[in-house]
């Protein structure tokens, strides 16, 4: 049960409602007080939001490190801890599926032999191997031709293929020094200091090199579609790997960890990872997945995961601040962790429109860009630092022999043997790295589509315990499916304990009805604000239904009130109050663009989502509502259309509250027009980032939404014409919604879809009479 934000409630809601009944000449409602908030009302809920997200990764940041610690003291205690945090990372990263036995297989052909360098001391090949259903690794593998002295996972950054991370001079010649000058000026090349797997492999370590996808964006297109964006093949691949419960940089892990299965079946030298720049994230991550990693070398990269919302869309990870994180890496390794601060990470550029290509996300790293990276040695600084450089030199020389040599690349040892080494020249003379990328990139994108053709078997089984015996059986046992869409999918936050502290002021004076602004708290700095229409002719004692309103994006409550030069909503607030009902029109959150797109981006790490605040404002909403003399709190309906149909289907399924909800201009078959890219109309060719939620797919779609508001009414509006589905789609998706309500449920009455002539708006005519029809108004 909700605590009311109403002391003393019903007498509260007696003398509102002697208050309410006396006429009086002040602008705003009775029982509130004057609002004077002025200015842009919508611009300044959204700064609120942004104000109150702060302060929780402030204050999340602050006891981040106390929480790192708290592990239990016994070592069994403690060991059970950790695999459950390494799960719950998993989980998060999308890296928890199991993967494929280990594989290792050469690449190549007639044109393209699979051995790519041969040393006197170690041998350069290009490998795929295998890590899940339809995803392999690719890269390279140097193998040493003596006693392995480390098995070691290196990963460049992803602006460096394998071959370049690793010095390899292409095209079948050795480079002369002006050229090699040039491929660096061009960011084509990297400093020796910086060839990791080839000064591992002089020093006697067997290396693999996994291909990172690239941050271009040429294949993230379809040319059929005549679709294509300036999303990188990065943030491409993370939108729709997010949605069903996977993220681009789990899937590298996963690889990371399949090339790992592989390296530490070989023999029992000790398994390393070691990751520079962006790599180092991937690294990091596959550090704390993966207890036999005796060794973890960052390079370039050690970032404030409390700042990740200003770094690229897929950085972005589900719950990561809530649970244990990056500060967690030294419980969650179980050695060494070395952190190199050798060369300023790789700078990630901002993504820019040009002609046919944009919706990417903002969002960059600054930093030196690829051909501009600077290189510090590790034994620099000051003296203290360079007299702990030499003590770890010193340490690592009385180690044992094979570690011994894996650590004097790491510490930059005077010992490195790379100084006297040859650089290797790629024996195929014909290779294009770009053929490789495409490949991984394109088993990437065909893994998530099949995910997304099966997740409706996935929903079914998570869907399984639902009791459709009667109606009342079936809202019993949606509890927990409704408390889990509210936990896990959409973000729950804490009760608001704060006063309503409503204020008002009158902005309508019609023929037949006024209106008032409404504003009422929620937080410190956030409330929820909405205009509200009462009929004039309203008597004392009548109790009258509620219709919600809601605008779509970028919409204010006036939208649905003020008359339009183009029919979109169609005054629908307007018409229902003349009607004889009382309308509250509310605002909305998805106001100003970026601005508060960005909330999810700094939402979704604290396990939160922006309608985690609508679902909370339309509450304090429904608490105030209830307390209006001429409301009848079991009549409040629900009618939203676009971003206001998302809300109609969120909220509703949340809020019980709410006794009947109708989705105009926005119900889908969600999943597929968020994932596919096969669909023109489909979300990953928009700027709409924010619209991804982490493992919607495999949960609720909009037919299982519907399912956590039945057996209340529910009703679809839906345009011929509006673009942002087809009507196969919808129909597709509703007719399960059918299904249930009059198959299962035997509540035919209480399911309407309404087809008309039209596009995206508000036709006023089905939802209408279906508003009549089980509100019993007017009658």
């Amino acid at each position: 049960m909700r605590p009311s934000p109403f002391p003393r409630r019903g007498l509260l809601s007696a003398l509102a409602a002697a208050v309410w009944l006396t006429p009086a000449p002040a602008a705003e409602l009775p029982g509130t007080k004057p609002l004077t908030a002025d200015g842009d009302l919508a611009a300044k809920m959204v700064a609120g939001m942004h104000a109150y997200l702060d302060r929780a990764l402030a204050e999340n940041a602050a006891k981040l490190w106390d929480r790192s610690r708290t592990f239990p003291k016994g070592d069994a205690e403690r060991a059970k801890e950790i695999d459950a945090r390494r799960a719950w990372l998993r989980k998060v990263l999308g890296a928890a599926d199991q993967r494929l036995p280990p594989r290792m297989e050469y690449a190549g052909g007639p044109d393209e032999p699979s051995v790519v360098f041969d040393a006197p001391t170690y041998t350069v090949s290009a490998v795929r191997w295998a890590a899940l259903p339809g995803i392999d690794g690719e890269g390279l593998l140097f193998e040493p031709k003596g006693k392995a002295a480390a098995n070691v996972v290196a990963v460049p950054d992803p602006a460096w293929t394998p071959e370049v991370f690793a010095g390899v001079h292409p095209g079948g010649k050795r480079m002369t020094a002006e050229e090699e000058n040039g491929r660096l000026a061009k960011g084509l090349g990297v400093l020796p200091v910086l060839q990791i797997p080839r000064r591992l492999a002089e020093n006697g370590c067997r290396v693999v090199v996994p291909v990172l996808i690239d941050r271009n964006d040429d294949l993230s297109a379809n040319p059929k579609l005549g679709r294509a964006t300036n999303q990188t093949h990065r943030e491409f691949v993370h939108r729709m790997a997010y949605e069903m419960g996977r993220t681009l940089l789990g899937y590298e892990v996963q690889k990371v960890l399949a090339a790992a299965d592989w390296l530490a079946a070989k023999d029992e030298a000790p398994l390393a990872v070691w990751g520079v720049s962006e790599g180092g994230l991937v690294a990091l991550l596959a550090a704390q997945c993966e207890p036999r990693f005796k060794y973890a070398v960052l390079s370039g990269y050690f970032a404030n995961f409390y700042e990740v919302w200003k770094g690229p869309l897929y950085h972005n990870v589900w719950d990561l601040y809530t649970g244990p994180s990056h500060a967690l890496v030294g419980h969650l390794l179980t050695d060494t962790v070395m952190i190199r601060h050798d060369v300023h990470p790789v700078g990630i550029l901002e993504p820019v429109e040009r002609p046919g290509r944009k919706g990417a996300a903002p969002g960059g790293v600054p930093g030196p860009y690829p051909g501009k990276s600077h290189t510090y040695p590790v034994g620099g600084g000051d003296a203290e630092a360079r007299r702990g450089h030499e003590a770890l030199v010193k340490a690592a020389e009385e180690k044992p022999e094979p570690e011994r040599l894996f650590w004097r690349v790491a510490l930059d040892s005077a010992k490195d043997k790379l100084a006297a080494a040859t650089a290797p020249v790629d024996a195929r003379k014909t290779f294009d790295p770009a053929a490789r990328h495409k490949r991984q990139f394109d088993q990437l994108v065909a893994h998530v589509q099949k995910l997304w053709r099966d997740s409706e078997f996935v929903r079914k089984e998570f869907w399984k315990k639902a009791d459709a015996t009667s109606p009342e059986a079936w809202e019993k046992s949606c509890d927990g499916y409704r408390d889990y869409f509210h936990t896990e999918v959409i973000g729950k936050l804490p009760e608001p304990t704060i006063p309503l502290n409503p204020r008002s002021r009158q902005v309508y004076d019609e023929k037949t009805w006024t209106g008032h602004e409404v504003m009422l708290d929620v937080y410190p700095d956030v409330y929820a604000y909405g205009i509200l229409l009462m009929p004039k002719d309203l008597k004392p004692g009548e109790k009258r239904p509620v219709v919600v309103c809601q605008h779509g994006l970028e919409g204010t409550p006036r939208s649905t009130i003020d008359p339009e030069k183009r029919v979109v909503y169609n005054e629908f607030s307007r018409k229902l109050v003349e009607l004889g009902y009382i309308v509250y029109a509310p605002q909305n959150p998805y106001y100003g663009e970026n601005e508060f797109r960005q909330l999810n981006r700094k939402a979704n790490p604290l396990k939160l989502s922006l309608f985690s605040f609508i679902i909370r404002q339309h509450q304090r909403t429904l608490d105030w509502l209830e307390t209006l003399p001429n409301v009848d709190p079991k009549r409040i309906a629900f009618y939203g259309l676009s971003y206001g149909g998302k809300t109609a289907m969120r909220v509703p399924a949340v809020e019980k509250r709410y006794c009947l909800s109708i989705c105009s201009g926005d119900f889908n078959e969600w999943v597929g027009k968020i994932v596919s890219v096969d669909l023109d109309r489909g979300y990953m060719w928009t700027r709409e980032y924010e619209m991804y939620e982490f493992d919607l797919g495999h949960t609720f779609n909009y037919a299982e939404m519907a399912y956590l508001i039945a057996p209340r009414p529910f009703m679809v509006e839906r345009g011929h014409d509006d673009g942002v589905g087809t009507d196969e789609m919808v129909a597709y998706e509703y007719a399960k919604v059918r299904y249930l309500y009059a198959n299962r449920l035997k509540l035919p009455a209480r399911t309407a879809i309404e087809f008309f002539p039209g596009g995206h708006q508000v036709n006023a005519k089905g939802t209408f009479a279906f508003l009549k029809q089980h509100l019993g108004f007017p009658k």
